[in-house]
């Protein structure tokens, strides 16, 4: 359901703009219609947003960083003004640790590789120098080091990794060294030097760590306040450039919208701010910002339809329509009574246990509680539990269950069709009620037709005695349906263009329809796999369990528990993606759903 909207137009003087907008959005249910004019060059504003990213970032930062533990971080308190301080600080903060780790990289390779050479002093070097001798140092391969240069360049092998050779030759200053391997070339530091100024780093790192800990204990919540006023001022600053000037920049002219509950309570405090407006329904062509407004069951859902996209402001929302629809096609893709009995637990006893819950996180979990139930019983149609089957219990309740209930495979792949061709010709229904509320009855007379005909050809195949196929009275229907679809498909149009039309729409309806049938398959395809998998896990547990009598059940339960855990995530992920495809693709095709619907975001705080 959509929450009706009114269209709102407010004229207002400009000295008293500012206080008029501030009181707006105290009043909080006003949504301002954004023309954006000047928004892309108003340098504040983008500075504001930049800066509003920063902090985002930074508060994500300080908020994944792990506290000791028995250390809580402070949830209330703080100011803006301490916030944007913070801020500063963990960027200065941050550009220290870049800098200590890029230094501490670069020690560790000095380290590494200084230790082949063993830990001398590099001043030595120099002294030999002054005194007339160069010391080069060399590395090769076993193969290519050569004994001969011990005599002609005084080699010395330091050390020896590997197939690796690290020597030094000692020459007099005048000795041109000329060998075919590679020269190392060594830190000015000694290993000893080196090792201090890498510990240092590191501790120099830790210090960085723990004062950007004690940043996340007491400052979060003054990343957040600074955070919200600075959103705040950049949605003020967006209204004001979605403001119009008139009578030479004297007058404000704004539009909004806001739901028509609310008409009263605007009213009021318009009256009171002695501004001049209009309030008015909105017009065909305005671009309405979208409230959903579906109650209890069918609210759980609306998240769903907001990951594909709102209705337009005329369309039907087709949250209530496809919800029922959702809640079996996820029991069927899970198809275990024991992981719907599972979810319905553990979601259970999260929300007993929670201290407060948003009303988004109630209504999440309301959702996993109803699709865990739906899961539950869409299980004892094939007896499935944690990949066991019930029904080989020989207990009386069980058996009149299962005489009861108990579908084989083929009846499940019946039954997947079967809801596929319910949803497509309710979603055909739906479709011609849309076209009647949008546009008039005249042009949904060419969907009424095609639902007629694909009635009476479901009811002629299912109940022959009712009806034959290809009877007087389905013929005559098949007729009526006809005119329908072939002179009504485009309202106002020429005849021939008309039938013309309703071959093409017919050539798509033969070949789409059986296709968008034929997807539905997959309902059961997913719980029948997801069954098998379960079944090969309790094999696994039970046949790869040591005869043991305290490792067995051990063994036993981990492979149980691992297999189990990893069977619910994944079939838990395709039983919300492929009924989230049957819906958005198949259902709201055959619907003839547009969306595009912008949501509805009041001015406020």
């Amino acid at each position: 359901m959509i929450t009706k909207m009114k269209k709102l137009t407010f004229l207002v003087y400009h000295k008293e703009y500012e206080n008029f907008l501030n009181s707006l959005r105290e009043l909080g249910v006003v949504h301002i219609v954004e023309k954006q004019q000047g928004a892309a060059e108003n340098a504040e504003l983008q500075e504001n947003v930049r800066l509003s990213s920063r902090l985002a970032a930074t508060l994500k930062l300080l908020q994944n960083v792990k506290l000791e533990k028995g250390t809580v971080a402070l949830k209330d308190g703080g100011t803006p003004d301490r916030g944007m301080k913070v801020l500063d600080e963990v960027d200065a903060l941050q550009a220290e640790k870049n800098r200590l780790t890029q230094q501490l990289q670069i020690y560790t390779k000095e380290r590494e590789a200084l230790q082949a050479w063993g830990d001398f002093d590099p001043d030595s070097l120099q002294r030999l120098k002054d005194a007339g001798y160069v010391i080069g140092f060399y590395t090769c391969s076993e193969g290519n080091y050569k004994e001969e240069w011990e005599t002609e360049y005084n080699a010395m092998i330091i050390s020896h990794i590997s197939s690796k050779i690290y020597f030094i030759t000692v020459t007099k200053a005048d000795v041109e060294v000329d060998l075919d391997v590679e020269q190392a070339k060594l830190p000015v530091y000694s290993l000893t030097r080196v090792e201090q100024l890498h510990s240092e780093t590191k501790q120099a790192i830790l210090e960085n760590e723990q004062k950007l800990a004690a940043l996340a204990e007491k400052d979060i919540p003054s990343l957040k306040e600074a955070l919200k006023e600075l959103q705040n001022n950049i949605e003020f600053s967006k209204v004001v450039l979605s403001t119009e000037q008139a009578a030479g920049e004297k007058l404000m002219l704004l539009e909004g919208w806001a739901p028509a509950r609310n008409k009263l309570e605007i009213e009021a405090f318009l009256d009171s701010s002695h501004v001049y407006y209009e309030i008015s329904d909105p017009a065909p062509d305005d671009n309405v910002p979208i409230e959903l407004n579906n109650k209890g069951f069918f609210s759980w859902f609306e998240p769903i339809c907001k990951l594909y996209m709102l209705p337009k402001y005329n369309e039907l929302d087709l949250t209530p329509f496809f919800a029922p629809f959702f809640m079996i096609f996820f029991g069927l893709c899970l198809g275990d009574s024991g992981y719907g009995l599972l979810l319905f637990v553990g979601a259970t006893a999260y929300r007993l246990m929670a201290k407060k819950l948003t009303p988004s996180t109630k209504s999440i979990i309301s959702l996993i509680q109803v699709l865990a139930t739906s899961t539950f019983f869409c299980g004892l149609l094939t007896g499935t539990f944690f990949g066991a089957n019930i029904y080989d219990l020989d207990w009386p309740i069980v058996q009149r269950l299962k005489h009861a209930v108990l579908l084989d495979n083929n009846d499940m792949f019946q039954l997947s069709l079967i809801l596929g061709a319910i949803q497509i010709i309710f979603g055909m229904v739906l479709k011609a009620v849309n076209q009647t509320i949008q546009f008039g009855f005249k042009y949904a007379i060419a969907t009424i037709g095609w639902i007629i005909l694909l009635l009476s050809m479901a009811i002629s195949a299912l109940l022959p005695k009712v009806m034959p196929m290809g009877g007087t009275v389905h013929l005559v229907i098949l007729a009526i349906s006809g005119v329908m679809i072939f002179l009504f498909n485009s309202p106002g149009k020429n005849i021939f263009l008309n039938i013309g039309l309703g071959l093409w729409d017919t050539y798509n309806m033969v070949t789409g329809l059986l296709g968008d049938v034929l997807s539905y398959v997959r309902l059961f395809a997913l719980g029948l796999s997801g069954g098998i998998l379960a079944g090969v896990f309790n094999s696994l547990a039970k046949g790869m369990s040591p005869d043991n009598v305290i490792l067995g059940p051990i063994v036993m339960v981990l492979i149980f528990l691992i297999g189990h855990a990893i069977n619910i995530f994944m079939n838990v992920l395709g039983a919300m993606v492929h009924p989230m495809r049957l819906t958005f693709v198949e259902f709201f095709k055959n619907s003839g759903y547009e969306g595009g619907g912008k949501e509805y975001k009041p001015f406020k705080k």
